[in-house]
């Protein structure tokens, strides 16, 4: 009897990518799987949206650095959550992060001059 298709499919991966997404996830209260898969759509969408390495390197420093500025100063206790969730807001009310991905798209995209059909 044929097994139903459920959508999954087993991989093996390496110890310590299994350990690193783990540590990753555990703040954004994702499975290890859900991290594994959150950082394959990542490198899907770098990939595909013409940033070099150093350009996604830059733009995840701008985020980083935005992250942290988010931050809640030590005289304002916050749970880890809360600090988590801070920093998504301002990046998100911020737009750094959206708006470098979509200079360095441009910029790419005028580099690699008239598309062909």
């Amino acid at each position: 009897m044929p097994q139903a298709n459920t959508g999954f499919a087993s991989v093996k991966l390496p110890t310590a990518l299994v350990n690193q997404a783990r540590d990753a996830a555990q703040p954004m209260r994702r499975s290890v799987a859900g991290q594994v898969e959150y950082w394959a759509t990542l490198g899907r969408i770098v990939e595909h949206s013409g940033l070099t390495a150093q350009e996604a390197q830059t733009a995840i420093a701008n985020y980083e650095a935005a992250a942290r500025r988010a931050r809640p100063t030590p005289s304002e206790p916050a749970s880890q959550a809360d600090a988590l969730l801070a920093q998504f807001m301002a990046v998100e009310n911020d737009g750094s992060l959206a708006q470098r991905v979509r200079e360095v798209v441009a910029s790419n995209r005028s580099k690699a001059g008239p598309a062909t059909a």
